[in-house]
């Protein structure tokens, strides 16, 4: 991409020096502009719909029974244990905005895609709207019970500083991430993920994304050791969660002294297959780790991941179905959330690889389908959701072709992306 922007830059240039007055028509911008217009109406609605509450929104209530499950899990109804969390009246699916608290995993998310907004549009009531959101967090800055706070403050926070930096919001992003080097052990070399469940010391492929605010706070204190951890925590995932075809396990659980405990999955189809979202995390951490350190391993990562999720989709839209090992049948759910953060991913990439107009142009493709009527929601309808169609936790029943807020954020920071590289400025479209 580099090389590509490079000569841009040049037949630019010498086109400039030639006075020749044949000019390339216009590119049509259209779908961007109404994305970003769409957008922007979807987060006002709901803005004005959740008022003062201190519940954020996350998603759309929904429910699914046993027979869908095992036949999407292949799995045998008689002895599949039922692990539905969430069993909603009949009437309620679908018609109820599912919000939850500033402690939830996903709090970061709606008050980052304000900021987002803001960042695309300029709208101060975008902004205003993002300070008061993000304001709601302010107690999680002492909660060390999980691995997400870097979910949580830096989409949120994290933008905050970014966009409106103050004393007050470093102190705050600088905590959470003391919080977050709380929970790595350096005899196991990786940051625990839950406190929950049966594993002794899981370590989540999730927690990749977690590894961006250690990278800002070192940045913003000039503190080495944010980074160190981060990067001992990315180096011990690629050594462990990766199978030979360079897809990633979920969970990999680990014994005191290091040594692997058990390689699962918590929300894919089996412990074997190759989870939708769980790559998109992948091929962002590591396209992030490589940014941040130049170690070409994370890069050669990052490319690694983004083959196979080129070769792997079995869609004509590139939307992945919620696990690329999930029945390839009318009735799969897909997931855009995994769109949106691999769509990011890749216009990231695009910027730091030698090939990266694959990258980009593969980027655009997830773009264009997220943007288009099956899947970026129509003004007024959704619950307030900007996309359609993504896919939670669906071997717990949870959040099954909905929206959710983090399909929301990254789609939002992939458009951002996205015109930074083109050049392009919302006022222009």
């Amino acid at each position: 991409m580099k090389k590509f922007l490079l000569l841009c830059c040049a037949v630019a240039t010498l086109h400039g020096l030639s006075g020749c007055s044949s000019s390339q028509p216009k590119e049509d911008d259209s779908w961007l502009k109404n994305a970003i217009d769409t957008s922007v109406q979807q987060l006002e609605k709901t803005v004005a719909d959740v008022g003062d509450s201190v519940l954020l929104p996350r998603s759309i209530w929904t429910g699914y029974d046993m027979d869908f499950l095992c036949r999407q899990l292949e799995r045998d109804p008689a002895t599949f244990k039922d692990s539905l969390r969430i069993k909603p009246v009949k009437d309620a699916l679908g018609a109820r905005r599912y919000c939850a608290s500033v402690y939830d995993w996903t709090s970061g998310f709606f008050p980052g895609s304000l900021w987002y907004a803001y960042q695309l549009t300029g709208i101060e009531n975008l902004k205003n709207n993002a300070v008061k959101f993000t304001n709601y967090l302010h107690p999680v800055k002492d909660y060390k019970g999980t691995h997400d706070v870097g979910f949580m403050m830096n989409c949120s926070y994290g933008n905050a500083y970014r966009l409106a930096p103050a004393d007050s919001i470093r102190r705050i992003l600088v905590q959470a991430a003391d919080n977050l080097c709380n929970r790595f052990n350096p005899d196991i070399s990786s940051i625990r993920s839950w406190d929950f469940g049966k594993w002794n010391f899981p370590v989540i492929i999730d927690n990749m994304m977690n590894l961006d605010l250690l990278f800002y706070v070192s940045r913003l204190t000039n503190d080495a050791k944010y980074k160190e951890i981060a990067l001992k925590h990315a180096e011990t995932t690629l050594k462990n969660h990766f199978r030979e075809d360079h897809s990633s396990h979920h969970v990999v659980s680990y014994n005191n002294d290091g040594s692997i405990e058990l390689k699962c999955t918590h929300q894919g189809k089996n412990d074997e297959s190759s989870w939708a979202r769980g790559q998109a995390w992948g091929i962002y951490g590591y396209t992030s780790c490589y940014r941040e350190s130049g170690d070409t391993a994370f890069l050669q990562q990052a490319r690694n991941i983004a083959a196979l999720i080129m070769t792997r989709v079995k869609t004509g839209d590139a939307i992945p179905l919620w696990d690329y090992d999930a029945p390839d049948t009318p009735e799969t759910p897909r997931d855009a959330s995994a769109a949106a953060i691999t769509a990011s991913a890749l216009i990231e990439l695009s910027t730091l690889a030698e090939d990266g107009q694959v990258y980009f142009d593969y980027a655009e493709k997830l773009l264009k389908s997220l943007s288009s009527g099956a899947y970026l929601a129509k003004v007024g309808t959704n619950q307030g959701f900007i996309l359609m169609h993504s896919t939670g936790s669906l071997p717990n029943g949870s959040e099954i072709d909905t929206p959710v807020n983090y399909a929301d954020y990254y789609y939002l920071e992939a458009l951002s992306r996205y015109m930074q590289v083109k050049g392009l400025d919302y006022k222009s479209l």
